[in-house]
C-alpha cells in the first residue's frame, strides 16, 4: 500500500473513533525505519484501545500491513507499527509529558481532517493562521 493510502486510512480510522490532536510528522529524514509518525490523543484507556483497534482493522481491510500493537494492555500509551507509518496513541497526560511532537515534530504533513474545511498543518491548530 502507498504511503498516501496508508496514511489517509490511518487518519480515517483514528477520526471514526474520535481520537483528538492528530498530528503526522515526516519522519523519512529521521529514521530509515518508518516514513511518517502520526502522534493522536484518546482520552481513556478504553478510547485509545478502540483507535488501536480501529487503525488495525482498517489497515487490513485495505491490504496493508500491522506489524505489531504495543501498549494495548495498559491504553495508557498504544503504539501501532504499520510498517512505514508508526502510530502513537497517548492519552493527554502522557501527551504532554513525552512531548512525541518535540522528537518527530521537525516536517510537518498537511493533511485534510474531517470537519474542516481546508488543508491544516499538522504543527497548527485548525483556527491559527
Amino acid at each position: 500500500m502507498d504511503i498516501k493510502k496508508l496514511q489517509r486510512t490511518i487518519i480515517d480510522a483514528l477520526e471514526d473513533v474520535k481520537a483528538q490532536d492528530i498530528r503526522v510528522y515526516d519522519s523519512s529524514k529521521l529514521s530509515e525505519l518508518f516514513d511518517r509518525v502520526i502522534i493522536a490523543t484518546g482520552s481513556s484507556n478504553r478510547q485509545t484501545r478502540s483507535l488501536a483497534l480501529s487503525v488495525k482493522e482498517k489497515v487490513l481491510e485495505k491490504g496493508g500491513e500491522v506489524i505489531s500493537i504495543e501498549g494495548l494492555e495498559t491504553g495508557e500509551w498504544v503504539l501501532v507499527d504499520c510498517g512505514d507509518i508508526v502510530v502513537h496513541i497517548l492519552q493527554p497526560m502522557l501527551r504532554a509529558y513525552y512531548q512525541l511532537e518535540g522528537i518527530w515534530g521537525d516536517k510537518p504533513v498537511r493533511v485534510k481532517l474531517s470537519g474542516t474545511k481546508k488543508l491544516v498543518k499538522a504543527s497548527e491548530e485548525a483556527g491559527d493562521e
